[in-house]
């Protein structure tokens, strides 16, 4: 029976043809309108190997750069502390345990109240400690370089490379050894009242300050 829509009849023998046409049409026409996706940089590797990712996806190394330093195991400024006689952290466990360094005390000179007496012998103790670790810091730089040209070369052995690491391991020892002692000298030259302001003008923790120094 036809269907009819207000005055016009329609067969639905008819009407499914109609259908059976538009169906495709519409179809390819929706499938036109959909967003192409583009390629990304996620989805073109551009050329790049697989060996080329896995370089580029490998940390760097914090030890990169140090290859071009004159001396691979000592920095421009570690050079220059060493041949300056420069403490470099070395008498961290005096300075911070209430043992000043006659350096930093010239420096607060004025703050700690100095006496004349106080200030020629901290500036006798600081003369002497820069005479004394000086040529340990050059040393220092001298061996290291000869360890460093040993690799270099290719010409490190076992016993060459004991003899070397010995050398410079007993330097170091000495110099550390000196900056402690004139730590320690220092020390004996001021008040504990001294001592403690120090501290305190160096920003240390307060209450932990050793009473020691001169009665």
């Amino acid at each position: 029976m036809p269907l009819s829509y207000g005055k016009t009849d329609i067969d639905p023998e008819c009407l499914e043809r109609r259908m059976e046409r538009i169906c495709p049409l519409l179809f390819a026409v929706a499938l036109a309108m959909m967003p192409v996706r583009s390629a990304s940089a996620e989805d073109c590797h551009c050329g790049i190997s697989h060996s080329q990712e896995q370089v580029a996806a490998t940390p760097t190394s914090p030890y990169a750069g140090m290859e071009r330093r004159a001396v691979k195991a000592l920095s421009e400024q570690q050079i220059a502390d060493l041949r300056a006689g420069r403490g470099m952290g070395l008498s961290l466990p005096a300075e911070l345990n209430g043992y000043p360094g006659p350096a930093h005390v010239l420096e607060l000179g004025d703050e700690l109240h100095l006496s004349n007496e106080q200030r020629s012998r901290a500036k006798a103790l600081y003369e002497a400690m820069q005479t004394e670790t000086i040529p340990i810091g050059e040393r220092i730089v001298a061996e290291e370089t000869v360890l460093d040209g040993l690799f270099a070369e290719k010409h490190v052995a076992p016993t060459s490379l004991q003899a070397a690491s010995s050398r410079i391991a007993s330097l170091q020892g000495d110099l550390r050894a000196a900056h402690l002692r004139y730590h320690l000298a220092m020390s004996e030259l001021l008040s504990p009242e001294q001592i403690v302001r120090y501290t305190e003008l160096r920003g240390y923790a307060a209450g932990r300050h050793h009473q020691h120094g001169r009665q």
